[in-house]
C-alpha cells in the first residue's frame, strides 16, 4: 500500500524549510525512524525520521528546494508489519501466509481519515472524547470523535458509511491537522471483509512476536540500572536525535534532551528512552549522600506526596498566550463607578413574562449591551483598534460585543454580532445561544471571532470589584460586580435602598485616555439608570 508522509510541524511559526540533504533514495528499503532528510528551517537544522517500515517510492522534492509544512515530502510502499527487521526475523508461519495468498488478500482495504484544517491557524487539538470504537459500524456524517481546539470543542462527521478498524490516538492524546486520525473500511469496497480481518490477524501475529525494546525491558526489570547516565558521557554526541512528539513529550516534563541516552539508530533518543529517564529520576538510589543545609530551630519539610504534572493545552494554552500578548504589549489603565440599576430591574421584571412567552430568557445582560451599543455610536474609539507598530487607529464599523463564559473547557468569550442593529429581545436571544452553546465547549468558530469589546460578568460567580484585562486587539474591557441593595441618599436627603451594580473598566492607554473612559461610561450608565431614555435615541 502506498501512503505519501506529509511534512509536520517543525517549529512555531515555520510555514517552509529546505532540504538540505536526502539521506535515502528512491527504491531504498527503510526502517521505523530511520533518519530520512535533513531540513533546514530559519532557526535550525532538522532531522525527519521515518514514521513507518518499508520501500521508498517517491521523493516529492530535489536537494535545495523548499518544502511547505503539511504538503507531501515522500512516497513510501508499507511492509505492513513495523519495521524491516521483523520481516527477516518473525516465525515463519507469521510469513508464509502473506505469500501463500494473492496480493489483493494482503492489501489492506481501509483508508484513512485524515483531520482536514478545523480553524485558522490551528495546527493540533486534543481528543476529547471517541464517541465510536474500533469493530463499529457507522453512518456518513455521523459524528465520530470530539477534539478540543484552542478555540473550541470541535465534533468531526464521518466521511463515508463502513466499520472502524483503527482508532490513531487514545482519549486525552494530541491529533495533528493533516495526519491520519482514525482508518475506515468503507461499505463501498468490494474485496470480501474476511480478506481484512485476515491481513490484520497476520499482521497481529507479527507484531505479537516482536520482541520488546532493550531501554523498555532494562526499565521494567531493573528501575535501578535504568537511572540517568551523567552528562559527560553522552556530551560529546552533538545535537540530540529526536523526533518531534519525543521532544514535546521532553518540554512536558521539564527534560533536557542532550543528556538523555538514546537506544535508537546513531543514538536516537525514544519515547521509551524518556520515560525511563524520568522514572530513572524518581528511584535513585537513597544511599547517595544529600548536601547537608545549616538549619537554625526548625524541623525539614518532608514532601507529601508527588508533584503532578499536567500540560497546558486547548482553550487554556490559548487563554494564557492571549493574556501574556495583552499584557506585554498594551498599557492598562482602569476606571471605576457604581451603577444605580433600580430602575432598569423594574424594566425587566415587567418585560419578562412577555418574553418568557416566546421562548427567550431576558436578563440584564441585553440591556447592558444595547446601552453600550448606543454609548460606542458617540465614542467610536472603544470600538476601535490600534495597528502593530500603533501608527494607526482603525474604527469598526459593526459593535460586535463578547462576554466572558466560564464554560467547563476553560473561559470563552464568544461575541454577539452587530448589536448596534439588534434589538433588546433579538440581543437576549443570541445571549442564551452563546452562553447554553459556551458552557457545553461548542461555540461555533464564528461566534469567537470579530470581537470589537468585552465584558467579563464577574458578579455571576458572586464578585463585586475585578481589574479585567483587555482582549486584544480590542481597546477595553469592562467587569461587571453583583447588584447589591445599598443604603443610598435621594434628592430630598433621605437614606434609601437601592440595586447597584459596580463597574471597573480597563483601557489601552495608547489611544484611551481617563477623561475619554469616563465621559463614554457616564453616557452608559445614564441609559442604565434611566431605561427610558434609550427610546429617545434608539434608530
Amino acid at each position: 500500500m502506498l501512503k505519501d508522509f506529509i511534512l509536520p510541524d517543525i517549529g512555531e511559526g515555520i510555514v517552509e524549510c529546505e532540504v538540505v540533504e536526502w539521506l535515502i533514495k528512491e527504491g531504498d528499503l527503510i526502517e521505523e525512524d530511520q533518519p530520512i532528510v535533513d531540513v533546514m528551517t530559519d532557526k535550525a537544522l532538522v532531522q525527519i525520521p521515518a514514521p513507518y517500515a518499508g520501500r521508498v517510492s517517491k521523493l516529492y522534492y530535489q536537494q535545495g528546494d523548499s518544502a511547505k509544512v503539511h504538503e507531501r515530502l515522500f512516497e513510501i510502499e508499507l511492509n505492513g508489519v513495523e519495521s524491516v527487521s521483523e520481516v527477516v526475523s518473525a516465525p515463519e508461519h507469521t510469513v508464509e501466509p502473506v505469500a501463500a495468498q494473492p496480493p489483493e488478500a494482503v492489501v489492506s482495504q481501509s483508508e484513512d481519515f485524515i483531520l482536514p484544517d478545523i480553524g485558522e491557524g490551528i495546527v493540533e487539538c486534543e481528543v476529547v472524547e471517541w464517541l465510536i470504537k474500533e469493530g463499529d459500524h457507522i453512518e456518513e456524517d455521523q459524528p465520530v470523535v470530539d477534539l478540543m481546539t484552542d478555540k473550541a470543542v470541535v465534533q468531526i462527521p464521518a466521511p463515508t458509511a463502513g466499520t472502524v478498524l483503527k482508532l490513531y490516538h487514545p482519549q486525552g492524546d494530541i491529533a495533528q491537522v493533516h495526519q491520519p486520525l482514525f482508518s475506515i473500511q468503507p461499505d463501498h469496497q468490494t474485496a470480501p471483509e474476511v480478506k481484512s480481518v485476515e491481513s490484520r490477524a497476520i499482521q497481529s501475529n507479527a507484531l505479537e512476536s516482536k520482541p520488546e525494546p532493550a531501554s523498555a525491558l532494562a526499565a521494567s526489570t531493573n528501575p535501578v540500572a535504568s537511572a540517568p547516565a551523567p552528562a559527560a558521557s553522552i556530551a560529546g554526541r552533538g545535537k540530540a536525535l529526536a523526533g518531534p512528539a519525543v521532544r514535546r513529550i521532553c518540554r512536558e516534563f521539564g527534560l533536557d534532551i542532550q543528556v538523555i541516552p538514546g537506544s535508537g539508530k546513531d543514538g536516537r533518543v525514544m519515547k521509551e528512552d524518556v520515560i525511563a529517564y524520568r522514572d530513572g529520576l524518581s528511584t535513585a538510589p537513597e544511599s547517595q549522600p544529600a548536601p547537608t543545609v545549616p538549619t537554625t530551630a526548625s524541623a525539614p519539610v518532608v514532601a507529601s506526596g508527588e508533584i503532578r504534572v499536567e500540560p497546558i493545552r486547548g482553550i487554556k494554552a490559548a487563554m494564557a498566550k492571549q493574556m501574556t500578548l495583552a499584557t506585554s504589549t498594551i498599557p492598562h489603565f482602569t476606571f471605576g463607578d457604581e451603577v444605580n440599576v433600580t430602575a432598569l430591574l423594574a424594566l425587566r421584571k415587567q418585560l419578562k413574562p412577555k418574553a418568557e412567552q416566546l421562548g427567550v430568557r431576558l436578563t440584564l445582560m441585553p440591556f447592558i449591551m444595547k446601552a453600550m451599543a448606543m454609548a460606542i455610536q458617540q465614542y467610536p474609539v472603544l470600538n476601535s483598534r490600534v495597528n502593530a507598530d500603533c501608527t494607526e487607529i482603525h474604527y469598526l464599523p459593526d459593535c460586535n460585543i463578547g462576554m466572558a463564559v466560564d464554560s467547563k473547557i476553560g473561559l470563552l468569550v464568544p461575541n454577539i454580532k452587530r448589536v448596534d442593529k439588534l434589538s433588546i429581545l433579538e440581543i437576549a436571544a443570541e445571549v442564551q445561544r452563546l452562553t447554553e452553546a459556551a458552557r457545553e465547549g461548542r461555540v461555533q468558530q464564528q461566534d469567537l471571532q470579530g470581537g470589537t469589546i468585552s465584558i467579563s460578568n464577574i458578579g455571576a460567580l458572586g464578585g463585586t470589584y475585578a481589574v479585567p484585562v483587555v482582549n486584544a486587539p480590542e481597546v477595553a474591557i469592562v467587569a461587571l460586580g453583583k447588584v447589591q441593595q445599598l443604603p443610598r441618599f435621594d434628592d430630598a436627603g433621605q437614606v434609601e435602598a437601592r440595586s447597584i451594580m459596580n463597574i471597573s473598566w480597563s483601557g489601552d492607554h495608547r489611544v484611551i485616555d481617563g477623561g475619554t473612559i469616563a465621559r463614554f461610561s457616564g453616557l452608559w450608565q445614564s441609559y442604565l439608570e434611566d431605561p427610558a431614555s434609550m427610546l429617545l435615541d434608539l434608530s
